[in-house]
């Protein structure tokens, strides 16, 4: 499988070429497992990687085919893409389709369309968030414009859903949809937080289930039903797929206030004043009120600039009150129940990769 060392910082539209290989993530997890001394582990993952890399290639080469026309529109599309990430989304259609009968043309469709799904969502936040940067190079809306990147997203999109119907299962562009849905209403319940400080865990768990964990939950169905699964194993493995996908944005934030106490701090103002909220931080906000008040002041006042003690303060207590040893000990009970998911399952080469996905999602550094 073809991978790059370097990032795409040109303006010119990326070529096919450039497409990077999809086991990005398990190279970063074997690599903290090898540094753990994990060996067991390390061993397993590298052997997945190689049963599923001409899957996961095959998908790669199917997005670098998408339509080639020379519009700000496509080549923005084509830039996020080219850029490459974790295809975390792809792997686990691969693998769920791999439980059943193994990945054929309908997988591999609905495999790219997960993916399309995700690349959409990431076009569409930087113009939202205004980012400036995404997998270490300059995003889609800074190269081609805010207008190139939405039309790209809604591209993409329309690109999604014409796979998932032409994969033949009704069903799953209904599901599809609904993801849609969950995801538009995550988005609206951030947009509405913004500007007004509401760090509550309800409403966290409502918004990462929409943003993230809702298209973990297709990616896993889609795969089972074109594996050839029964429905219930199907189910199982959309169980597993939302108690992954959840564990897997809560150690995300736990990895966001693992870093220089400085940027921590920083960054929770800027993510809270955006509407964002990680489940640390709305542990924190409810274990100590009077952090609480002075976050809220901050947040809330008229100054762009924010006292360095409140900013150092900020990741402190997100410490002492242990809200990271309890957000691991979350991601931990979630990735244990998506292995006892796994139980409907034939037992077999797939089930066992699922459960060593789901076993080092929790071990990984970035």
């Amino acid at each position: 499988m073809e991978t790059l060392s370097h990032t795409h910082t040109s303006s010119a539209p990326p070529t096919p070429g450039q497409m990077y290989g999809s086991a990005e993530t398990l190279h970063r997890i074997e690599d903290v497992n090898a540094a753990r001394g994990d060996a067991d582990l390390g061993r397993r993952l590298v052997e997945l990687r190689t049963w599923i890399e001409d899957d996961l290639s095959d998908v790669e080469r199917t997005l670098a085919a998408l339509d080639r026309a020379p519009t700000p529109m496509h080549d923005s599309a084509r830039h996020l893409l080219s850029l490459g990430g974790k295809r975390l989304r792809p792997m686990c259609v691969a693998l769920a389709a791999r439980a059943g009968s193994g990945f054929n043309t309908a997988a591999r469709d609905l495999a790219v369309a997960a993916e399309l799904v995700h690349s959409a969502t990431l076009l569409h936040d930087d113009v939202v968030d205004m980012g400036d940067v995404r997998r270490g190079a300059p995003t889609s809306r800074v190269v081609y414009g805010n207008a190139a990147s939405i039309f790209a997203g809604d591209w993409l999109l329309v690109e999604a859903i014409a796979r998932i119907r032409a994969s033949g299962f009704d069903d799953l562009l209904d599901r599809a949809l609904g993801v849609l849905r969950a995801m538009l209403n995550a988005e609206a319940l951030q947009l509405a937080a913004r500007g007004a400080f509401a760090p509550d865990v309800k409403g966290y768990f409502t918004v990462v289930e929409g943003k993230t964990a809702s298209l973990f939950e297709w990616a896993m169905y889609a795969g089972g039903r074109a594996g050839g699964l029964s429905r219930a194993q199907c189910d199982a493995l959309e169980i597993y797929g939302r108690n992954l996908g959840i564990a897997f944005q809560v150690m995300d934030d736990v990895l966001d206030v693992a870093g220089d106490a400085t940027e921590v701090g920083k960054s929770v103002f800027t993510d809270l004043r955006e509407g964002k909220l990680t489940y640390p931080l709305a542990i924190a906000v409810e274990r100590d009120r009077s952090f609480g008040e002075a976050l809220r002041a901050a947040c809330l006042g008229e100054a762009t600039a924010v006292d360095p003690e409140l900013v150092r303060r900020a990741s402190e207590v997100m410490r002492t009150t242990g809200a990271v040893e309890d957000s691991v000990a979350l991601a931990r009970r979630l990735t244990s129940d998506a292995v006892k998911a796994l139980g409907a399952l034939p037992a077999g080469r797939a089930r066992d990769s699922l459960e060593s996905v789901a076993v080092a999602m929790l071990q990984r550094r970035k």
